[in-house]
């Protein structure tokens, strides 16, 4: 089938006047600069610095982006419904310094709930999810019953719960400090690996250890594109995307699936905030900023379309892996730390700009 169409899409291109085949090349260049970039980004960090494409610094940038896919995988939800999920980073520190303060080391001399034996980790992850699944529920509320735009919904209660993030490090005394010390089991739970060929002697392999949160990332993406691919609720949110007075009349409940779609990424910002509690280490206030940016970024880059309805896990997956190229090239060229924000912001831009100019010449 794939041949067959291959074929077919050659002959089309064969029957082309020179002026259609000047336009298809200057779409293909244009739909797909971004990934054109890449590469040449790829091949000139690779000239500057060999140890860009080294085993260790492959098995970092999949590391690194297995964290991130599931805030990307939960935001991607709110773009199909034509939104987006500014709380999203937010979500992740508070349950990042949630994960953390249940689970410090009993001997640990600056615990915040001192005297207390770690929370079963089972436990842990419970709360975290239901922590975000309720901000996420707010969210899902507010705009499906008061018709509110998601940017001004989630900017509200990115600085709820902020402000309940503030109040949650001083409890105790804590005063804000940090929140480290994490019991050892939590650690070995999270990035700890089962999948480890470091004491072999296969060459190449013997330099491999695959954290267990990029399992806990994969089972994420696995449990999202069934969701989205094999349910009816999966369903209903697409058609929702595309046109909510169109879902309504269907036989949609809207603002069912509004909700639900909200209350499920909120699930997964905790999910984020429990891996990322123990990979960082030290949890503080500023854990999270800006995490929602970079999963909406990826998410545009990966195809999830801004006016609903359009995208695939496939590509959230791909837009998260070649963003986090991206940021680690940054750091392999030596690129200034404030440059590197404006090039995160451009990347951002270009690629709002062809995802709309894609729907525009569709339409």
């Amino acid at each position: 089938m794939n041949g067959i169409g291959l074929k077919q899409k050659f002959d089309n291109y064969k029957s082309l006047d020179s002026r259609d085949k000047k336009r298809f090349w200057t779409e293909g260049l244009i739909n797909n600069a971004l990934y054109i970039l890449l590469v040449i980004a790829i091949i000139y960090t690779y000239y500057k610095n060999h140890l860009f494409l080294s085993t260790n610094s492959i098995i970092n940038i999949v590391s690194l982006s297995a964290a991130n896919l599931p805030i990307a995988c939960g935001i991607a939800g709110c773009i199909v419904l034509t939104g987006t999920d500014l709380s999203a980073g937010r979500v992740v520190g508070l349950t990042a310094c949630i994960s953390a303060s249940l689970l410090q080391s009993i001997t640990y001399a600056t615990k915040m709930f001192p005297g207390m034996e770690p929370l079963p980790i089972p436990l842990v992850i419970l709360i975290v999810i239901a922590v975000g699944g309720i901000v996420g529920w707010v969210n899902g509320f507010f705009v499906a019953k008061f018709q509110l735009h998601p940017f001004i919904v989630t900017l509200a209660t990115q600085l709820i719960v902020y402000g309940t993030l503030l109040m949650y490090i001083m409890i105790n005394g804590n005063n804000g400090q940090p929140l480290s010390g994490l019991d050892q089991s939590f650690k070995d739970f999270v990035t700890g690996t089962l999948v480890n060929f470091k004491e072999t002697n296969i060459p190449f392999l013997n330099k491999i250890a695959i954290p267990n949160y990029v399992w806990y990332g994969l089972i994420t993406v696995a449990i999202t594109w069934f969701i989205w691919n094999k349910t009816t609720f999966g369903k209903n949110m697409f058609a929702v995307g595309s046109n909510p007075e169109a879902a309504n009349v269907s036989g949609v409940n809207v603002m069912r699936t509004t909700i639900l779609v909200h209350t499920l990424a909120g699930a997964m910002y905790g999910i984020t905030g429990f891996i990322e509690s123990a990979r960082i280490g030290s949890n503080q206030a500023n854990t999270g900023l800006n995490y929602e940016c970079d999963a909406i970024a990826a998410c545009v880059i990966g195809g999830v379309s801004f006016v609903g309805g359009t995208g695939k896990i496939s590509g959230v997956v791909m837009g998260v892996f070649l963003l986090r190229i991206i940021f680690v090239a940054l750091n392999f060229l030596s690129i200034n730390m404030n440059m590197q924000y404006i090039i995160k912001g451009l990347i951002i831009l270009v690629a709002c700009a062809i995802d709309m100019r894609k729907y525009l010449v569709r339409k």
